[in-house]
């Protein structure tokens, strides 16, 4: 620990910290704007300066280490004056359109100069130059709006790993995004919105979806039906003022019920179903691996939209390994337009599915031409967490005071299994419960059903799995050691497919989130998203499973109906041709792209 002052009070910190930290944790606030705790600390800004008795020039508090028996100034008169002109200029170089932009009442930049109590224009001048970039169906870039912090460019180069965000040219003609001026839609951006997650302002968002959900909820001759992933209840409530964490299931479906939406469904439904499909895909392979026919292990989860465009781009020739699963969305989307349809006595075209995701890649998944089915689309808009929260607040709905309703039948009913989907490890967990039971008719040997080694936010988790006294039909799984490996963020999952590539990965399954965290920290959540309240939608996430009393996907009697009714086995003819896909090869420079 070291002493210093900060505003003439005695304080502590850790030694390392910066003055900015120690700060924060002696309950001090400096105004900041580029840092972004646990992700970006460059002090390109400069708005955190303080005055340091002893140097000659205002520091930058993110940068500068504390020192026993500093003495640091927050407020004095030089520094509120650099301040205000930092700020100043900045905003001399940026649209004041605050009423008609997305981030309005949400953009820190927005409300640091309400701290600061700007309330005048004084710079005007030349402004740097401007484009729209709308190419992707998943995320919108306005330069205009860029306010060059970088936040972006470390979570795209540093965090995930997939480089295409970078400061072009220099000086007044700096410009962030991809190289060469591209457009998204042309690099091998995976759309997993992170960068929209932590941009300040409205330079990057996601591509609204909200017009063409109204439109058909407007239109008459329209069917809409809703769909919800797991991670969007235990993160919705904090655009309502819900502490993060909070489960609001219940008064989500009530508010889609109120909007006017026909059906409302839950992923999770085909969370249970993917986990059937799944496991009897993981199942076949490594039996024809143990006969000797040379089926590819290890098998990657198929979930998450970015990770499969990152491996189409950084890994093609590994497409193989990928479960050829559809995510569960696409599945659900792929029922509802035949098995629901029919039962309805309906006209597929009139169905309009609607998923509510807090993902932006699913943004782009839905237009992939290998995910429609009798040429038409299994769902057709994806709204993230945020959207929704527009949509219900711009209905007038008084989310907070609504009485919980509950998701609509047949494709309503899940398990705990399909509530962890919502994150990093829940997947692997999920077909582990069901896998494990299926071959052994025991229940999986952790605690709560949970796999311990493969819970929390580390970037990379490992567990194996003994099987012993396989029932009849399993024998060839006798004393097998299943190994089994963890990643959420596109870096953690370059670590282990280097492995594959390499022919050395040990294991026989893996699973991969695009999003550091899993879905909970999706690039369409609300903001902000650190690890604190990362760990407070994971803890969440669990009590939704553990109050459950169905916790196993194979328990699913809406399920079982399915497969009676409709599907009638996993693996199936009719499962291959509506929850399974297949993988096309881009290259890092879409070289195999068309």
């Amino acid at each position: 620990m070291i002493n210093l002052s900060i505003n003439n009070k005695k304080v502590t910190a850790m030694e390392g910290d910066t003055i900015l930290e120690a700060a924060k944790k002696n309950n001090i606030m400096i105004p900041h704007f580029c840092y972004l705790e646990g992700v970006h600390q460059v002090g390109s800004c400069r708005i955190c300066v303080v005055e340091v008795e002893g140097t000659k020039t205002l520091q930058a508090s993110c940068m500068v280490q504390a020192r026993e028996g500093m003495v640091v100034h927050t407020n004095t008169e030089k520094v509120k004056k650099t301040r205000k002109l930092l700020y100043e200029l900045m905003l001399s170089d940026h649209p004041r359109d605050c009423l008609s932009c997305g981030r309005n009442q949400s953009c820190e930049f927005q409300k640091l100069g309400e701290l600061m109590g700007i309330s005048e224009l004084r710079f005007e001048g030349e402004r740097s130059k401007a484009f729209l970039d709308d190419t992707s169906p998943s995320i919108v870039r306005d330069t205009s709006k860029c306010v060059l912090c970088r936040r972006c460019v470390t979570i795209c180069n540093q965090i995930q790993g997939v480089g295409i965000l970078n400061v072009q040219n220099r000086g007044f003609k700096s410009v962030i995004g991809p190289a060469a001026e591209l457009p998204l839609n042309s690099v091998n951006c995976t759309f997993c919105g992170q960068c929209t997650t932590v941009c300040p302002v409205g330079a990057l968002q996601e591509k609204d979806s909200t017009k063409a959900v109204w439109n058909a909820l407007f239109d008459k001759n329209k069917r809409v039906v809703i769909q919800t992933a797991p991670a969007v209840r235990v993160a919705l409530g904090e655009e309502f003022g819900y502490e993060p964490g909070t489960i609001v299931t219940g008064k989500m479906a009530a508010a889609m019920k109120e909007m006017g939406f026909d059906d409302i469904f839950d992923t999770n439904f085909a969370a249970d179903l993917t986990i059937i499909e799944e496991g009897n895909e993981l199942l076949h392979r490594i039996s024809e691996a143990l006969s000797g026919k040379g089926a590819v292990l290890p098998m990657v989860t198929s979930c998450s939209p970015g990770w499969i465009k990152y491996v189409e781009h950084t890994w093609p020739e590994e497409l193989d390994h990928l479960s050829s699963c559809k995510s569960p969305h696409m599945m659900l989307g792929a029922l509802i337009k035949t098995y629901y349809a029919d039962k309805l006595g309906v006209d597929p075209k009139s169905i309009f599915v609607v998923s509510v995701m807090p993902c932006t890649a699913k943004k782009y998944e839905i237009t992939r031409p290998e995910l429609y089915n009798n040429g038409l689309a299994n769902v057709d808009a994806v709204l993230t967490t945020r959207e929704l929260a527009r949509m219900i607040k711009d209905f007038g709905i008084d989310f907070k005071s609504l009485e919980d309703a509950q998701f609509d039948s047949p494709l309503g009913l899940s398990t705990g299994a399909a509530d962890i989907f919502g994150t990093t490890g829940g997947v692997m967990e999920a077909a582990l419960r069901t896998v494990y039971e299926v071959v052994t008719g025991r229940e999986l040997p952790f605690e709560k059903l949970h796999v311990t080694p493969i819970v929390g936010l580390d970037r990379i988790k490992t567990a194996e799995l003994l099987i012993e006294n396989p029932l009849s039909g399993y024998d060839f799984l006798e004393g097998v050691r299943v190994k089994i490996a963890v990643t959420s963020g596109l870096k953690g999952a370059a670590e282990l497919m280097k492995e594959v590539a390499a022919g050395t990965s040990e294991y026989h399954f893996i699973e991969v989130m695009g999003c550091p965290g899993g879905c909970i920290s999706g690039g369409g959540q609300p903001r902000p998203t650190n690890n604190e309240i990362r760990q407070k939608r994971l803890e969440a996430i669990y009590r939704e499973d553990e109050g459950k009393e169905l916790r196993k996907s194979h328990n699913n009697p809406a399920v079982s109906r399915l497969y009676e009714e409709f599907l009638l086995a996993p693996l199936g003819h009719k499962s291959h041709e509506l929850l399974h896909t297949h993988y096309k090869k881009r290259g890092i420079y879409n070289q195999y792209s068309e």
